[in-house]
């Protein structure tokens, strides 16, 4: 009867280290903001900057990788970007960066866009930094306003949106500048 017990309790001892093992303590905690630097006062930065969708010519920025389902829409159709971020309107202007990543056709009775980019600033005093843009552009309206989701380096943690607004558009090849008004919160 003795060994009964005994072997008994072990199983409960093991049954009890078991279960706790697996409880998922170990993958979060609650940390001090102030190691993340939560801190701060959050503050609102706003920056233009014009965005150079080039289709044509012997180095396009931006290249489709899926073809549309139909002729007759843009629907499906996937193009890979690494357009340059300028000052001005002018393609010739100061770089200030790259927007890098993806745009989808993902309407079918209008022209209507899933835009998944980040802002990458290689100049100034955002020079590392990024923004994470991602919502739906619908091309032929003459405001777009999409949300800004996260970022990095200066702008961790943001959040915020962007208005677009088509400054020059080429029908005949694609070739297009947006102006964006970005409104960002950020620590």
């Amino acid at each position: 009867m003795a060994k009964l017990i005994f072997f008994l309790a072990v199983q409960i001892l093991l049954l009890a280290v078991v279960s706790s093992a697996g409880d998922g303590e170990d993958f979060f905690r609650t940390m001090d903001r102030k190691l993340l630097g939560l801190h701060k006062k959050e503050k609102l930065t706003h920056f233009k900057v014009y965005w150079h969708d080039i289709l044509s010519g012997p180095n396009p920025t931006s290249i489709m990788i899926q073809p549309p389902v139909t002729n007759t829409s843009y629907f499906g159709a996937i193009s890979m970007i690494d357009n340059a971020l300028t000052a001005k309107v002018p393609m010739n202007s100061t770089v200030l960066g790259q927007a890098q990543g993806f745009y989808a056709g993902a309407a079918q009775k209008e022209l209507g866009f899933l835009m998944a980019m980040n802002f990458a600033f290689k100049t100034g005093k955002y020079n590392g930094s990024t923004i994470t843009i991602l919502g739906r552009n619908t091309a032929m309206s003459e405001v777009r306003e999409m949300p800004i989701v996260g970022g990095s380096g200066l702008f961790r943690f943001a959040r915020g949106y962007v208005e677009a607004r088509t400054k020059w558009i080429n029908l005949k090849n694609g070739d297009a500048t947006v102006e964006y008004n970005c409104y960002v919160l950020h620590y």
